[in-house]
């Protein structure tokens, strides 16, 4: 199994001084997190996108390019690029260059996005959520297929035989989808043959096993080959010294994102109660000391029935930058070897 690390690039306060750091400073550092774990033997470092105040990734395709400039064997990708708010055209135009950039070590993972910011920011209609996605997610697979593209939607303007370029390194460009919880969008990923990424945010992640197998049945029914549905895991962690300090470290800056987030959408506020039980062997955050992050990876694998890569979401408004650091360094030295045979 294949491990990594996805960022949201959040706002951050220095647990320690009450320093705010900026954003330069903050993106600074992010480049310092993916230049360690590309050193430390991480497999891939995922950038999100977000259209808020509190995050700093609204344009991921820059970070990644600045990354890809910086780093030599981790690969690099999207955490999900929301591709109901963006073009086809441009997002294949874009990840292809970051491909030549980076010699052939991007992965665009897609998505709808768990946050709406995005619709009218850009001009879309909230309510055609879903239709965007799926005929977004048509003509980007068809630009990736065939140089030459003649297509027709409802939500762009038609192309007639118009070829789209560059081409990337990769061939083809790998592209997965990120998926929540609806079982529709497990099986149009099997239908279509595309690798799954999973965003577990909460519940135990076990549940997600009939999920995975409506995803594998559905691609097998279509004709796609074992070996092309891979699955993949995004799931919030963290890597400490010792499992009490790592959701010590990470509680005060989790608890101020889920009080925000439970605000906005009229859920109960969050209680170290429940952050304690979702970080337990069964719940969804992979939360601990080395070995109890790894022995909890390769449970999940088997509960799933196997899952080809995880990456831990380590963002956290309220997280020094060197305990992050030592968190990246722990994953890469100690976690992913133990977990690199499963």
């Amino acid at each position: 199994m294949h491990i990594g690390v996805d960022s949201f690039v959040s706002s951050v306060t220095d647990p320690s001084t009450g320093h705010e750091v900026g954003a330069a400073e903050r993106l600074e550092h992010l480049l310092e997190e993916i230049e360690l774990a590309d050193r430390v033997g991480l497999y891939s470092f995922g950038i999100g996108e977000h259209h808020r105040s509190e995050y700093y990734d609204s344009a991921p395709q820059i970070i990644l390019a600045a990354a890809a400039a910086r780093t030599e064997r981790i690969r690099l990708g999207s955490a999900v690029k929301v591709l109901s708010a963006d073009d086809p055209v441009r997002v294949f135009q874009q990840f292809a260059t970051l491909d030549l950039i980076a010699k052939g070590r991007i992965d665009l993972v897609v998505g709808r996005g768990s946050f709406t910011e995005a619709f009218p920011l850009f001009g879309l209609d909230l309510h055609d959520y879903d239709s965007l996605f799926s005929e977004k997610l048509e003509l980007l697979l068809q630009i990736r297929d065939q140089v030459e593209v003649t297509w027709s939607g409802q939500h762009r303007p038609p192309l007639v035989r118009q070829s789209v370029y560059p081409r990337p390194v990769q061939d083809p460009l790998p592209i997965w989808v990120g998926v929540g919880g609806t079982p529709e969008s497990f099986v149009r990923a099997g239908l279509l043959g595309l690798p799954l990424m999973i965003a577990i945010i909460g519940g135990e992640p076990r549940q997600f096993a009939p999920l995975v197998d409506l995803y594998r049945r559905a691609g097998a029914e279509a004709g796609h080959p074992p070996e092309q549905l891979k699955v993949g895991l995004h799931v919030f962690g963290f890597v400490a010294e010792s499992t009490q300090a790592a959701a010590d470290t990470i509680y005060p800056g989790w608890n101020q994102m889920f009080t925000q987030v439970s605000r906005e959408r009229g859920f109960p506020p969050p209680s170290r109660i429940q952050f304690d039980a979702t970080s337990g062997p069964n719940g969804a955050f992979f939360m601990g000391d080395p070995q109890t992050v790894a022995d909890k990876i390769a449970r999940v694998g088997e509960q799933l029935g196997g899952v080809d890569r995880l990456s831990l979401q380590m963002t956290n408004p309220r997280l020094a930058h060197a305990d992050l650091l030592r968190g990246i360094e722990l994953l890469g030295t100690e976690v992913a070897p133990a977990v690199a045979s499963l």
